[in-house]
């Protein structure tokens, strides 16, 4: 299996820095220089090549746009290879390459094996390559969140299983606790909701309307109300059709059309085509006759009913009164008293779901008290062991005093779970508070690291508990940037030594400013300012022989070329081999 491994950063109009090219070792590398030269460029550069946020004002003053380009080397089963390959990215003979320009505008793009990625998947991509330790990751180890996932990191599946198993159960209480908190806290509200629609159902269940019904009265009262003149107007239309029956003499439309049809059938015989217009006028006639008969028919049966028509007008006053409220015609109001009903079927059903659900819960509050407990103990054990080996590397730090320990604690909380007889606080990670303390000398009690630790104490016990991590949860690249803040001294050799201890199984880089540190790197990388009078930039050199024994000399004693600063340049170099 091939290891991960940052190769190589160019890096283009970034603060500082106009071009420069970082070339990294498997191994140890030291970053080095003057302050202000740029050192922290190259962990900024990681930062957006890992997805991280692109500030503007990055972008070299004259410059349209920075750009950041990074060669890294990804075995083709490592994960972040096969991740990159989902979104399209093309791995050249095992080297994955990763690109981030951000413009003065603000403006970010990122491309990854030569194809357009959103910055999100880097970020993605970065929890597999690269850990990062900055001053402000300092910080962040403070906080009792940060703790207990370090906690839980350690501890593997010992604690990521039950965890799951919490994590589900909690997400299911959180959500009955939701349900029966709405059903309980309106009560009130949906007794109202099913009063009113027991109302309108009731309303509607007394009118009994049919869908279509209101059409069909607005048909009837229309005719009911013009009998007389729709009886007179079919009356005249029949007497045009077939004449009047007290006017014998009369001469209408039957009568007619026969006549025209007599006439033709006397020639019919000598053309085709006449004969095919006389038996139209012989279907004429037959029409005009059931015309005639169906006129006389509709005549005699309509009658003026006042009777009727006001039966009529008060079922559609009544049918008109439930499309006010309840809809727009009688089919919707019918449509709103079946889905009434079904509403008023699971208000009505309130009280049996309260009950439902509130068994469901206390049960699923046991279920997530045991998996709590499950969740403690893992933890509790597995505090013990993470303790011990930091103690173990914080002695190695020299810091030979120093004792770690975990509180795994709980808070009470009366709303909370029943574990043990005792009614704790739990959350998504479980009712555990997780707090890491130092005892940096026989004697001192076991202070929480925030009010235990002081700057340099701090920075040796963050490379300790990375150094735990690297033996449980490797991670192929480690950037740390001035791990060694606030360090001198033997402390100072002895974190050199462990950052070499740790690059023996990954990639180690490291922004430092004490020569102890940097005389155990594989590689020394010198980040140098450089001033023509009219522009300021800083380049980045690989330093070897003599050009690093006097960037040491100068880390040193500030006097690059002092003999003595020089001899114990060497001197360092010397032991630093040795060691490794």
């Amino acid at each position: 299996m091939v290891v991960s491994v940052l190769e190589e950063m160019r890096i283009r109009s970034l603060g500082v820095i106009d071009d420069a090219v970082v070339e990294l070792s498997p191994g140890f590398t030291a970053v080095t220089g003057e302050t202000g030269a740029g050192k922290t460029m190259v962990v900024t550069s990681l930062g957006l090549l890992l997805g991280g946020r692109a500030d503007p004002a990055l972008v070299r003053i004259g410059a349209k746009s920075a750009v950041v380009e990074g060669r890294i080397a990804v075995g083709t089963d490592a994960s972040a290879a096969r991740r990159a390959e989902e979104a399209g990215a093309e791995l050249d003979e095992g080297t994955l390459l990763i690109s981030r320009t951000v413009s003065a505008e603000g403006r970010s793009r990122a491309h990854l094996g030569g194809r357009s990625v959103p910055v999100g998947l880097l970020a993605e991509l970065a929890d597999d390559l690269v850990a990062v330790h900055g001053q402000t990751d300092q910080q962040g180890l403070l906080r009792p969140a940060r703790q207990r996932a370090a906690l839980d990191r350690y501890a593997g599946t010992a604690v990521s299983g039950p965890l799951a198993d919490y994590t589900t159960a909690y997400r299911r209480l959180r959500a009955l606790t939701a349900e029966l908190d709405e059903l309980t806290t309106r009560a009130r509200e949906r007794a109202q909701e099913a009063d009113l629609l027991r109302f309108g159902l009731n309303e509607i269940a007394g009118v009994e309307p049919r869908p279509g019904e209101d059409t069909e009265l607005a048909a009837e009262a229309q005719r009911l109300g013009h009998a007389e003149a729709l009886a007179s107007a079919a009356s005249a239309a029949r007497a045009a059709l077939a004449g009047d029956p007290e006017d014998p003499e009369g001469v209408d439309a039957t009568t007619l059309v026969a006549g025209a049809g007599r006439a033709l059938d006397t020639v019919r015989v000598h053309d085709p085509a006449l004969a095919a217009l006389a038996d139209r006028m012989g279907e004429i006639s037959i029409l005009l006759s059931d015309v005639s008969g169906e006129l006389a028919g509709y005549a005699d049966r309509l009658e003026a009913d006042p009777l009727r028509l006001a039966a009529v007008e008060e079922r559609r006053a009544a049918l008109t009164a439930l499309t006010r409220k309840y809809g727009q015609d009688i089919a919707a109001v019918v449509d709103w008293a079946e889905q009434g009903a079904v509403r008023l079927t699971e208000l009505d059903g309130d009280d049996d779901r309260i009950g439902g659900l509130t068994a469901e819960r206390d049960a699923l509050g046991a279920e997530l008290a045991g998996f709590a407990r499950r969740l403690t103990d893992a933890r509790t054990e597995a505090a013990a062991r993470f303790a011990a080996a930091v103690t173990e590397e914080l002695a190695s730090l020299a810091m030979p005093y120093a004792r770690v320990s975990f509180a795994v604690g709980q808070q009470d909380d009366p709303y909370g779970v029943d574990i043990g007889g005792r009614t704790v606080a739990y959350g998504p990670y479980g009712v555990d508070e997780v707090e890491l303390l130092l005892a940096p000398h026989p004697g001192a009690p076991p202070r929480p690291i925030a009010k235990g630790a002081s700057g340099g104490e701090l920075s040796r016990v963050m490379l300790a508990v990375e150094v735990v991590f690297a033996g449980t949860d490797p991670v192929p690249t480690y950037l740390f940037d001035e791990v060694d803040a606030g360090v001198g001294g033997k402390a100072a050799v002895e974190i050199g030594r462990r950052l070499a201890k740790l690059a023996r199984s990954a990639q180690v880089v490291v922004v430092t400013h004490l020569p102890q540190v940097a005389a155990f790197a594989d590689r020394q990388l010198l980040v140098e300012k450089t001033n023509d009078g009219s522009v300021t930039r800083s380049g980045v050199t690989v330093l070897e022989g003599e050009d690093r024994v006097r960037e040491l000399s100068r880390m040193l004693a500030g006097q690059e070329d002092s003999s003595t600063a020089r001899a114990h340049a060497e001197e360092l170099l010397a032991a630093a081999r040795s060691d490794r």
